[in-house]
């Protein structure tokens, strides 16, 4: 592998693109340390000392900006505006004809639903923004912090506008910055993005646990933490690549005097189709409850409930509730990103049929199925992944939001797996060895 990777730097072309990805990763991360003005810097790393507000309830969101979130800086936002819209378009094709009809015109109506996501992504961003910067203003952003009210000294509009528009400009950034590791680098530049971001707090996170470690000066606890991360990302890998090949056949067909078809394929579909959307989804619905009982400071009946067992990670309301709104959002998103009906006419125009099963409804009813079948293990693994590093971890006294938890460890596989593949694929176009012997 280390031989490959040389030749992958030996590489003129595959050299500059690495160099082009580095480069702007390098940039990512230097704006992800920048305040933005209106800002006290200094009581900020106080609050930051004071409370370790990384475990509370901003801490996905602080995990996904690579911990711009709390400083307040220009990337505080991150790529989260992108995700989320991202996601919203792709709910609403299902819902929306004319997004649908876009969706199936290729390329030009692709190019149009990306130009639709990026005004949603700056729309996004004003309105999270001017939600960071109110929160941060009454203090709740550092919860108990001595100086959390004294976060934004000057609280004039003025200076409210001016940091909403500096982390709308930030996000907008950093949406450019993807797009150009996307055109002129490797691998996907928002994932590689959010990548950068989530290793970023690997460094600090293993710190913390050898720090908080009570056996042989807390080298116990770091050793059984690394174990635990590296047995979460052999599974991980193992079931990521793992897929159902439905077997599909095309029949020979004449046009002219050439014949087309009558080769054999497969349709590939993976245990866990619907990725790491449902873990993001259950742990931002989890995260609505208590952001309404923080803004809302009430200490009614319903809103102490809440704080009990719906903020704790380990509580076992929030672990079983977790689990199984992954379950539910593993199953709703396969529902809406994969249509058997659609793939079944389509191999039916085009002459295709699977062994032994009917074209037409038949084949859109094995494929629905076989998806179901798959669908159960797939959700069930992401339930898995979400919370056995939770409570294996807190232990060591690690958060739900610890590097190796669920999310993140899903999404640096995910992302590290594709970009291996694109730079194997352009390595055995040179004719190299790639990364996988």
């Amino acid at each position: 592998m280390l031989t490959a990777f040389a030749q992958a730097f030996k590489t003129p072309d595959l050299r500059k693109k690495l160099l082009f990805t580095l480069g702007i990763i390098v940039v990512y991360r230097l704006g992800a340390h920048v305040p933005i003005p209106g800002v006290s810097y200094t009581n900020v790393q106080i609050c930051m000392d004071q409370t370790k507000s990384s475990q509370g309830l901003f801490g996905l969101v602080n995990m996904f900006s690579g911990g711009a979130l709390l400083q307040i800086t220009i990337f505080a936002l991150g790529i989260m505006p992108y995700i989320t819209a991202s996601i919203i378009l792709q709910l609403l094709t299902v819902v929306i004809p004319r997004l649908e009809a876009l969706k199936k015109e290729g390329q030009s109506g692709q190019t149009k639903i990306t130009q639709y996501t990026r005004y949603l992504t700056v729309a996004l961003a004003i309105l999270q923004g001017t939600g960071l910067v109110a929160t941060a203003r009454t203090g709740a952003l550092f919860g108990s912090c001595t100086v959390a009210n004294q976060i934004v000294p000057n609280q004039s509009i003025f200076t409210t506008v001016v940091m909403v528009i500096t982390m709308t400009a930030g996000t907008c950034a950093v949406m450019w910055l993807g797009e150009l590791v996307t055109d002129k680098g490797i691998g996907n530049g928002m994932s590689i993005l959010m990548f950068v971001s989530i290793a970023a707090g690997f460094p600090s996170a293993l710190w913390a646990i050898k720090s908080s470690g009570h056996l042989a000066g807390g080298w116990i606890e770091f050793s059984a933490v690394i174990l635990v991360g590296f047995a979460m990302v052999g599974l991980v890998v193992f079931v990521e690549q793992a897929q159902r090949r439905i077997p599909v056949q095309y029949a020979k067909r004449m046009v002219g005097r050439r014949s087309y078809g009558g080769t054999s394929t497969y349709i590939p579909l993976k245990v866990n189709q619907a990725g790491v959307i449902p873990v993001i989804f259950a742990s931002s619905l989890l995260y609505i409850p208590a952001l309404i009982v923080q803004f809302s400071g009430s200490n009614a009946g319903w809103a102490l409930w809440v704080k009990d067992n719906l903020t704790k990670g380990d509580h076992p309301y929030y672990l079983v509730t977790y689990f199984l709104l992954i379950v539910f959002f593993a199953f709703f998103y396969v529902a809406i990103s994969f249509n058997p009906e659609e793939v079944a006419d389509n191999m039916k125009k085009y002459g295709g049929f699977i062994p032994g099963i009917r074209a037409g409804r038949p084949t859109a009813e094995y494929l629905s199925y076989v998806l179901n079948r798959i669908t159960w293990p797939g959700s069930l693994y992401l339930g898995l992944i979400a919370l056995v590093p939770t409570m294996a971890l807190v232990g060591f006294g690690a958060n739900q939001n610890f590097p190796f938890g669920g999310t993140s460890i899903l999404i640096i596989v995910g992302v590290g797996l594709e970009t291996v593949k694109q730079i194997e694929s352009q390595l055995q176009q040179r004719n190299y060895e790639g990364f996988l012997r």
